[in-house]
């Protein structure tokens, strides 16, 4: 692929080989539909391999949201196709080690609204700047599936287990400073500043030495590989949820803006 091939990611590529990639569906706050749920799967080898690219800057267009995640339309069409169901979730799985193993460093600039797999782009960057009025949150368990995105493999590393357990059994959003105070991001700044302190962040980075900070970004993703059953557990997970009844209501009572009741509660 090359960056022609992309319909939904913008590409800015600045000197010394900063490049600006931003989620563009700003009509649907950048919610992810099956074609740019494959392309967020894909850009990382595209990044990695572009020897004119030192620095990842990731956003979303807009001034609402970085991504709103699955679109319900598209979330709909896997709760009915078990295939397409298979299909997305080894895009999630590609997502996650897609960007570990990019050997470029990625900022992400977390302008609005982060949610799903949009949140699982924010949060596994190496360095998160994010907004003060920005909102993120893992609300998969309204949807009545378990978190497969991302949320195993790095929210107990940023924020501890307490944080973690508590956010993504209740859904609950969090803004840019809480965010930032307990960890989940790396930095939260006023919304006017985000995309500079992103840019200054990416120039310190690209102006830096690439063999050392590479070879940063590869021991401390160690980590994260250290659990990664525990993730490839959690996308398992999230595909049996996919089938259940569970789900359908979550996504019927998200639509028709109504408190969802799960046939497991019943």
């Amino acid at each position: 692929m090359n960056y022609a091939d992309f319909q939904f990611l913008k590409f800015d590529l600045t000197p010394p080989g900063v490049m600006l990639v931003t989620i563009n569906r700003p009509e649907v706050m950048n919610a992810m539909n099956g074609r740019l749920h494959w392309e967020v799967s894909k850009v990382w080898g595209v990044l990695h391999a572009d020897p004119n690219v030192r620095v990842v800057i990731i956003t979303g267009a807009g001034t609402k949201a970085f991504s709103t995640g699955g679109d319900l339309d598209w979330v709909a069409t896997l709760l009915a196709d078990g295939e397409l169901a298979a299909a997305g979730m080894a895009e999630a799985s590609d997502i996650v080690y897609g960007m570990l193993e990019c050997s470029k460093p990625i900022i992400s600039a977390i302008n609005g609204v982060a949610v799903g797999a949009g949140l699982a782009v924010a949060l596994l960057a190496d360095v998160s700047i994010m907004s003060h009025s920005a909102r993120l949150a893992d609300p998969h368990v309204n949807l009545g599936v378990a978190a497969g995105d991302h949320a195993a493999i790095i929210w107990p590393l940023l924020c501890g287990m307490a944080k973690a357990k508590y956010l993504l059994l209740t859904g609950d959003f969090v803004d840019g400073k809480e965010a930032e105070r307990i960890g989940l991001v790396s930095l939260s700044v006023p919304a006017e500043e985000l995309q500079d302190r992103a840019m200054a962040m990416a120039m310190k980075l690209a102006n830096g030495s690439q063999m050392a900070i590479r070879a940063n970004k590869r021991i401390m993703n160690g980590w994260m590989k250290l659990v990664a059953p525990i993730f490839d557990r959690s996308v398992a997970e999230e595909h049996i949820c996919f089938l259940s009844g569970d789900a359908r209501e979550g996504v019927a009572a998200m639509r028709e803006k109504r408190p969802a009741t799960f046939p497991s509660t019943l």
